[in-house]
This record gives C-alpha cells, sequence and structure tokens, in this order.
C-alpha cells in the first residue's frame, strides 16, 4: 500500500496557514529543510515508536537528518533532500557513505518498505478517517 496522503489530516488542512512557519519562504523556491524534516516527523510519528530530527548531525538549506525507530524497533538515520528520502545508516545520529539505498517520494513510500506495523497503524488509521467522514455524511 502506497499512498502519499496523511489520514490522520482535515482534507480542509493545507498546512500553510497565514501563521505557519512557511510564511517567511512565501514567494521564494528555497525550503529550508530542517521545517521540511518536521512536517514529515508530524505526519507520521502516531504511527512508529520513535521520530525526531536529528540534533548531531548537520541540517542545512538542502538537507536534515531524521532518526526513526519502527514498532519492530529497527532504528533508521534518514537523509531529506530534494530527491526525496533514503535511509542512510541503521542507528540514530549515523551516516554510512557506503550505503546504496533507493531515495523515496514520500515518507509514507519509505516506510511503508520498512515496516509491515507501520503499514498495519497506518491503514487502520485511514480506515477510521474514513469510517469518520462516512458517519459525519449519514
Amino acid at each position: 500500500m502506497e499512498t502519499d496522503c496523511n489520514p490522520m489530516e482535515s482534507p480542509s488542512n493545507t498546512g500553510f496557514e497565514e501563521d505557519s512557519d512557511y510564511r517567511d519562504f512565501e514567494g521564494t523556491d528555497v525550503k529550508d529543510m530542517r521545517l521540511e524534516a518536521e512536517a514529515v516527523v508530524n505526519d507520521v510519528l502516531f504511527a512508529v515508536s520513535n521520530m525526531f530530527v536529528s540534533k548531531t548531525l548537520p541540517c542545512a538549506e538542502d538537507v536534515a537528518y531524521i532518526n526513526v525507530e519502527t514498532r519492530e524497533r529497527n532504528r533508521y538515520c534518514l537523509e531529506l533532500t530534494e530527491a526525496g528520502l533514503r535511509v542512510v545508516a541503521y542507528d540514530f545520529d549515523q551516516t554510512d557513505d557506503s550505503l546504496q539505498t533507493p531515495y523515496h517520494e514520500t515518507v509514507y513510500s519509505l516506510l511503508d518498505s520498512l515496516s509491515p506495523a507501520y503499514r498495519e497503524v497506518f491503514g487502520n488509521a485511514l480506515l477510521q478517517r474514513l469510517e469518520a467522514l462516512k458517519k459525519d455524511q449519514s
């Protein structure tokens, strides 16, 4: 199951409200990868054991690192760039230059490939959201 949506998000919530952290970037093409990384963490934290932006590895305009522990207790360090997300190490706050892992366009796709428990939790959350929408329309 590959999806590019967050089932916990309301369809009317764009994430770019007037008082958003992104207002400073209005009209520019520059993305602060730390802000992007924080958004990634907030999107899927409910479906993993632990996830946070690395405070040890350097963040810049073009790269950020995210530590994630799946519900299976596997640890990964993820690199976030314009190319997407990829695993750069099998522990927190590490990078392994010899590791050649593919980029994923979304965190949902990456976690779907790493964690069956993520897939189950995400799918259940999506189902609950759809049931709630169905109930609201009744």
